[in-house]
């Protein structure tokens, strides 16, 4: 995946594209990704023709049972990856976090942005933290590893799933349904709600999902020039981190049935990275975390792998049964 991070800008020039289609999902947050996508686009290209083809995924369209039991995040990408395949779109932009962690045969993750606040946001309209609720409060969460760490801390709590895009999801809120909300800090943000935010949870021990915060371009293999052209959007410190938080999350089965957390940090050729696994309860917990200095997609993958292993090695695999061996 690192032989674009050396794609020659000036043949990209050469060969400018003329015109791009980018599948997105219709949500508000997933336009405004693919229209920021698109921006980006028009400024390298202003010459090309950069379109967006809206669509309405099966996540998007089951909201009534929580993704763990529907088909997992694939479900919000896999209609998009059919327009690739059919030729309506070049690209497909997506919430890295709901990216599978092994991409399909044909396919690939060609362009990794740079990243928002990774962090989880707590939203309430009458209480300005999770401490504050009381006995019996409705906290509402789409996922398995938020719910974890919330039945760990606050067992007085009631957690309930909470699904579709993130307006339902305020609209829930704003209408009494819940007390309170966990929400990725990152899409708020990027639809000017960052009032909204109560405050931030820390990433100790709220350790986000791999990938939280990050946008991923998604193409066919069989078009590496559409993998050089996007080549100027990927920020190295983000593909460094998200690469070796994916691979945690290969190692360990990732996937909305799995409590899984891994969140890294590239600075200065150093990487910190974070991540547990869970049992649905809250009752366990296996934590690793690492260290090392990386240069390279491939030095951040075996540091995720060395913290896989350390989680494997603590006894992950018996708190979740479907890990992949």
């Amino acid at each position: 995946m690192s032989d674009f991070l050396n794609s020659s800008s000036s043949v990209a020039a050469q060969l400018a594209p003329k015109r791009l289609v980018i599948a997105s999902r219709e949500s508000r947050l997933a336009m405004w990704q693919a229209e920021h996508v698109r921006d980006c686009l028009k400024k390298l290209y202003p010459a090309c023709d950069v379109q967006i083809l809206g669509m309405t995924t099966r996540g998007d369209q089951i909201l009534d049972r929580a993704l763990s039991k529907v088909g997992g995040k694939g479900l919000f990408v896999k209609e998009l990856e059919t327009a690739l395949e059919d030729g309506r779109a070049d690209l497909a932009v997506h919430s890295l976090k709901d990216v599978p962690m092994v991409m399909p045969e044909g396919f690939d993750l060609a362009c990794v942005m740079a990243r928002e606040d990774a962090r989880d946001a707590f939203v309430s309209n009458d209480y300005a933290s999770l401490e504050e609720l009381p006995k019996g409060a409705i906290v509402g969460t789409s996922s398995l590893r938020r719910e974890s760490v919330l039945r760990a801390k606050f067992p007085h709590l009631e957690i309930v799933p909470l699904r579709g895009n993130l307006d339902t999801r305020m609209s829930k809120l704003d209408r009494g349904e819940y007390q309170a909300i966990i929400l990725a800090a990152a899409g708020l943000k990027r639809l000017g709600l960052e009032s909204r935010i109560r405050n931030c949870l820390p990433f100790d021990p709220y350790t986000p999902a791999a990938g939280q915060g990050a946008l991923g371009i998604e193409t066919l293999s069989k078009h590496p020039n559409i993998k050089q052209w996007l080549a100027p959007l990927n920020d190295l410190a983000t593909l460094y981190a998200v690469s070796a938080e994916r691979m945690v999350s290969r190692q360990l089965g990732g996937s909305c049935e799995v409590p899984l957390a891994a969140y890294a940090q590239w600075k200065d050729q150093q990487m910190d990275i974070r991540s547990f696994v869970a049992s649905t309860d809250g009752k366990s917990f296996c934590l690793a975390t690492g260290n090392a200095k990386v240069n390279s997609v491939a030095e951040a993958e075996a540091l995720g792998l060395t913290v896989a292993q350390d989680l494997i090695a603590q006894g992950a695999e018996n708190l979740i049964p479907k890990i992949a061996k």
